[in-house]
């Protein structure tokens, strides 16, 4: 599959050491293109887990008293490797997710970007110093790391989804364990071996892996334990919610990164051309399969027709295929679970007066393809109009003005992104302020760096990931009085 079989990793990363589970359970890999499998990982649980928090437990003393500078070697290390060996942990990630190679070759440089990033910024850890209170007395505050730290990571960006977390906790001085997705654990667990590679004690950074039935499991083993002070979380609003509940009783901090149901809305006086450049990317990247996709297409009246023909002659250009094709631009969805979620919504639409202009069926390549959509006439009836889509469907609806573009951009109880097209400046920091988004793309479809802050509000969650906000929430402060100065002799 790859060229240096070390990457190959099918056994968990625990305290520095390969194992495989208590049971011979396993986990079958597959590529979502053929349905091949690919390898089997160990199905862990509550007891690997346990076993792993102890590890990292172990390696706190240690790796939290190295300088900010000793830790940030071995990451730029670790981002080193990454970028090495790109072009292995893409092919191999390709396999494992299904999206396009050139994608997967971003998402590596993304991936590698947040280990240079916050081995940085954990430089950068400043603290402060407070007028004090009284004469004879110092108030100083520091930012310390937490201790043991869950990271719970998804299918849809399986490398940087990982390092967006591993690289501030680790800079901070944490110790992680990180559970990712059943569909994807192969290129989690690459990514561990590169950081065994670059000089991660023991224990820094630990990967345990299982199947969606395993995942209750490991996760309560996370948010019991009084090791664990802090869980980052990347999945859908309802697990975000229980894992939020079942933080509540030890009081564990916890970051939610959720579900997203972006508005993308193109005025009248957008630069069109650029606004379907916006929309290739934003909804049909990764099969559409990210939570800051454009789900709902929002489109002015009076230039509505012109945009719905020029999209649909675009999406009709879109090359699907497997993602090692060179030709391919989307590849296919990861499980039959997503496919048969937008069959669903594509039929619940139809049914309730959306027009189909291209596609809305399975891929005639079979397996978990679908075409390429675009459909017109969207209500706030049609399910797909409140749920992620999480598939190539363009779902366009039409608006009258600026105000009825807002209302209905904000009509929605998530709040991740959301996107405009204008050139009208006043408008342009109007609608701005007015959606109720953490992040807001404004003349583009790309959006995601590490030196931006990426977060929602409303139910699409807490807390930031990327640039300098995003290691805060791996630290916490504390506040020393010094006093009994007394005055000079």
């Amino acid at each position: 599959m790859v060229k240096l079989p070390e990457f190959l990793k099918t056994d968990c990363y625990v305290g520095g050491k390969w194992v495989a589970a208590s049971s011979d359970k396993r986990l079958d890999v597959t590529d979502p293109a053929t349905g091949d499998v690919l390898a089997s990982v160990p199905r862990m649980g509550a007891e690997e887990t346990d076993a792993a928090i102890a590890a990292a437990h172990a390696a706190f003393p240690d790796w939290s008293s190295r300088t900010a500078a000793e830790r940030a070697l071995v990451l730029q290390k670790w981002a080193s490797l990454v970028r090495a060996h790109a072009d292995d942990l893409a092919r191999l990630m390709t396999q494992e997710q299904g999206k396009p190679f050139a994608e997967s070759l971003g998402e590596i440089e993304y991936a590698a970007s947040f280990l240079s990033w916050f081995a940085e910024e954990g430089r950068r850890l400043y603290g402060d110093i407070i007028p004090p209170h009284r004469n004879d007395a110092r108030i100083l505050v520091t930012r310390n790391p937490l201790g043991v730290v869950g990271g719970i990571t998804p299918w849809n960006f399986p490398v940087a989804m990982v390092t967006r977390k591993a690289a501030p906790a680790l800079a901070a001085g944490n110790c992680m364990v990180l559970k990712p997705a059943e569909a994807t654990p192969l290129s989690a667990l690459a990514v561990a071996a590169l950081g065994e590679m670059a000089g991660l004690p023991a224990g820094v950074f630990n990967v345990v892996t299982g199947a969606r039935e395993d995942a209750p499991a490991i996760g309560k083993a996370l948010v019991d334990s009084p090791l664990v002070r802090k869980i980052g979380f990347t999945g859908s609003t309802a697990v975000g919610k229980q894992l939020m509940r079942d933080c509540a009783g030890d009081l564990t901090k916890i970051s939610l990164e959720l579900g997203g149901n972006a508005a993308f809305i193109v005025f009248d006086d957008a630069d069109i051309e650029a606004a379907l450049d916006g929309i290739q990317v934003c909804k049909f990247r990764n099969s559409g399969q990210t939570c800051i996709a454009a789900n709902r297409i929002l489109v002015q009246e009076s230039i509505h027709d012109k945009f719905v023909a020029a999209l649909s002659a675009r999406a009709r250009q879109i090359q699907v295929g497997h993602g090692l094709e060179k030709a391919t631009e989307m590849g296919p969805l990861v499980d039959e679970r997503g496919l048969e979620k937008v069959e669903r919504l594509v039929a619940d639409a139809t049914d309730k007066g959306a027009k189909i202009h291209l596609g809305g069926k399975r891929h005639e390549a079979g397996g978990t393809y679908f075409q390429p959509t675009v459909m017109t006439g969207v209500s706030t009836e049609m399910d797909l109009a409140h749920e992620e889509l999480f598939g190539p469907v363009a779902a366009i609806s039409t608006f009258r003005d600026e105000q009825d573009a807002i209302s209905m951009a904000n009509d929605t109880p998530y709040g991740l992104a959301g996107y405009f097209y204008s050139r009208d400046v006043g408008r342009i920091f109007r609608v701005a302020d007015a959606l109720e988004v953490g992040i807001v793309g404004v003349n583009t479809g790309l959006i995601s760096t590490e030196v931006a802050p990426f977060g929602g509000v409303k139910e699409s969650g807490i807390g930031r990931e990327g640039s300098k906000y995003g290691i805060d929430d791996w630290t916490e402060l504390k506040y020393i009085c010094l006093a009994g100065l007394g005055a000079a002799a």
